[in-house]
């Protein structure tokens, strides 16, 4: 599994990765749980941001910026374009998105490269659950011009159902023509478990609960 099995060590390592009983916020009761919220050093944010820039470089997307949706996308998007510099040469624009606008000083909803019509954004995103975050980056995007969002790097694929029976990676991949890049899926964590661990038994029966329809 190479350096995905490396980086389920280290989101397990960093607390990110856990397992137990957790109800997520659609109501599914769930064998694991992953919270990117918490990262908190300085190390972790520079080795996470190594890995988006891998799983970038390994897709082969060309793209004329990142763009990390605020909130958690914001260091991500940051991270993994210092990555790409300093481990690749590769030097990217990056910007991200404010919540609220800003009426004063330079205004404006977006912080760093300001894209422009006829520019191919890809995304940087932690998990994605509903494609909710991407859809609104979209519509915002939209607002400043003719701008494609060409490609989503995410940390996870958790290869559950979407609003159908696609998950939500492919519903974006389908409705939206977005490719989608995940550094790992869920079923290379059950692959990375010991032979019998229970942990794994609990997430396949998860899966065959609610995993999606492959596309």
């Amino acid at each position: 599994m190479g350096y995905r099995k490396e980086f389920i060590d280290f989101m397990m390592s960093a607390g990110v990765l856990t397992f137990g009983d957790f109800t997520t916020k659609s109501g599914r009761k769930t064998p694991y749980f992953i919270n990117t919220g918490n990262y908190k050093t300085g190390e972790q944010i520079s080795i996470l941001g190594d890995y988006y820039a891998r799983c970038i470089q390994d897709s082969g997307e060309q793209f004329d910026a990142l763009f990390g949706p605020a909130y958690k996308g914001i260091p991500l998007v940051a991270a993994a374009a210092s990555s790409l510099y300093r481990s690749h040469g590769r030097d990217v624009r990056y910007c991200f998105n404010r919540k609220e606008k800003k009426d004063h000083g330079e205004g404006g909803g977006i912080v760093g490269y300001q894209p422009q019509s006829g520019d191919t954004l890809a995304i940087v995103e932690d998990v994605v659950t509903a494609g909710t975050a991407v859809r609104e980056t979209l519509a915002l995007l939209k607002q400043i011009g003719q701008i494609r969002v060409s490609a989503l790097f995410v940390s996870v694929d958790r290869m559950e159902k979407g609003t159908g029976e696609l998950s939500a990676l492919d519903e974006l991949r389908e409705s939206l023509g977005i490719r989608v890049y995940p550094i790992i899926t869920v079923r290379d964590i059950i692959a990375a478990m010991p032979a019998g661990d229970d942990r794994a038994a609990k997430m396949e029966a998860y899966l065959a609960q609610y995993g999606a329809k492959a596309l």
